[in-house]
């Protein structure tokens, strides 16, 4: 969209409000607001703000930046009952044209600057897969006398809600909800809402289904999309799922492992590279049909992955995802359709123009931004110090390494067993997330800083089932 076309749209849909969207390290959404008369003038001089009023963003003497809306990633926002149109900004010094160093939108669009001018390719395409569950009912709390949560579903047995009682005898148990049919899957047509708004307004979509988890687990994948713009996707998604999920009186979380015992909530990135319009991870007769430039790429994100983890899986709660079992991948390996390794080579990805893989240990708590250009310069890396995987036992394995004894598993590379630990890596191994000015010292150890607050906020409190375990003791 040009402001020609927006102004357009103003005058069509008699919008009177413009409001601005902002990320933060953590990938959280911000917004402001302005009268629609001033978008000429928006345009070109941006918003300014307080970026010390965002966590991790600014000190407090020098907080000034300013917001600078990016016309392409305009929406009308059919959520708001007031006619507004939403458009995504990215965020620059108030003394600079530059993007700012801390600004993760900024980040992305340098990673692909850099991708371009590595010479390995001059487009990337990604699908990401949503996973989350559709709850009748969340309760938390947390508070110095008492802590828990509460979810409940029409769908499984032991969860239902208050004073339900499951009359027609569709709530399951025991069982896997790996694409459920009606009427045992009690949200399909809440989920189709959210894919027909998705396919309407932001990308296409591939399918949707439901997943194994019986606590109305669902999945949507979008289509091929292009990078950096697939991260704006991503955020626009994410905000529809829950605000279509409110409308029908449901709570819907994308947090990795929201039930103890159940399948989680994972976001695995397909990848595909291309120059001059050519999949450059194509070669017949390679392993899998992939190119030299593929295994290196992929021996890249292996190699550092343990320091990626910390911005594909960038909470506490990743790592009760992250066990062995529940199809999760622990083990920085790849191989043809293994969905037990980190990246999975889909078995049914054949031609030239469908050839890509996979990365399965990501999920949505990530910033998509710094989670996506993580990854990318970790490939980087990998094509231009030719990284090896096969030389690193990162494989190519394929065969569940589940099934395998348990010393020929503990041989295999592994991801931190916690986000204090993938933070303690990142630390020790950034320097490639560093090249050409991507990403910076300053963005990484504010990071770092700002999830240690998380990491030691967790440890230092009491958990309910602490109190099973030791209260009587």
């Amino acid at each position: 969209m040009n402001l020609e076309s927006l102004q357009e749209l103003i005058q069509e849909k008699k919008v009177k409000n413009i409001d601005l969207k902002y990320v933060d390290l953590v990938g959280r959404w911000y917004h402001i607001n302005f009268p629609a008369r001033r978008i000429e003038y928006v345009m070109e001089h941006g918003i300014p703000f307080d970026g010390s009023s965002i966590p991790g963003m600014r000190n407090v003497e020098s907080g000034d930046l300013i917001l600078m809306p990016d016309l392409t990633t305009a929406h009308y926002d059919n959520f708001n009952p007031n006619p507004t149109v939403q458009i995504i900004c990215s965020i620059r010094e108030a003394d600079s044209p530059a993007g700012y160093k801390k600004d993760p939108r900024s980040v992305a669009q340098r990673a692909f600057d850099y991708l371009k001018a590595s010479g390995i390719a001059d487009e990337m395409l990604w699908i990401p897969e949503f996973e989350f569950n559709l709850l009748s009912e969340a309760v938390y709390y947390n508070t110095k006398h008492k802590a828990g949560y509460r979810f409940s579903t029409m769908e499984n047995k032991e969860a239902l809600p208050f004073e339900y009682e499951d009359p027609d005898a569709t709530a399951l148990t025991n069982r896997k909800g790996y694409h459920l049919d009606r009427p045992y899957d009690r949200n399909a047509h809440v989920r189709e809402e959210i894919s027909d708004y998705i396919e309407e307004n932001i990308c296409p979509i591939r399918y949707h289904h439901h997943e194994v988890g019986i606590s109305s687990q669902q999945e949507i994948e979008t289509e091929l999309a292009p990078f950096p713009a697939i991260a704006d996707n991503i955020m626009y998604i994410k905000s529809a799922i829950q605000q279509i999920a409110l409308k029908h009186g449901l709570a819907a979380t994308l947090m990795p492992k929201p039930m103890y015992g159940e399948a989680g909530n994972g976001m695995h990135f397909h990848m595909l590279l291309k120059k001059n319009g050519k999949n450059v991870l194509y070669e017949k007769g390679g392993y899998a049909d992939l190119s030299e430039v593929a295994l290196h790429f992929i021996g890249g994100i292996l190699y550092h992955g343990k320091s990626l983890v910390a911005l594909t899986n960038p909470s506490t709660n990743s790592y009760k995802r992250l066990l062995p079992g529940f199809e999760a991948p622990v083990k920085l390996i790849f191989g043809l359709a293994n969905r037990s390794a980190a990246i999975r080579i889909p078995k049914y990805a054949t031609t030239e123009e469908n050839k890509r893989f996979e990365f399965r240990t990501g999920d949505a708590t990530c910033n998509p931004y710094l989670a996506t250009s993580a990854l990318i310069m970790a490939g980087i890396d990998g094509v231009k110090n030719k990284i090896d995987p096969t030389a690193n036992n990162n494989g190519p394995f394929d065969e569940n390494i589940f099934s395998w004894s348990e010393e020929k598993r503990n041989a295999l590379p592994a991801i931190p067993a916690n986000l204090e630990e993938a933070l303690q890596e990142l630390k020790k191994d950034h320097d490639y997330l560093l090249e050409d000015g991507v990403f910076s010292e300053m963005l990484i150890d504010g990071l770092i800083e700002e999830k240690m607050k998380e990491v030691v906020a967790v440890n230092e409190r009491p958990t309910p089932y602490e109190m099973n375990l030791y209260f009587n003791l």
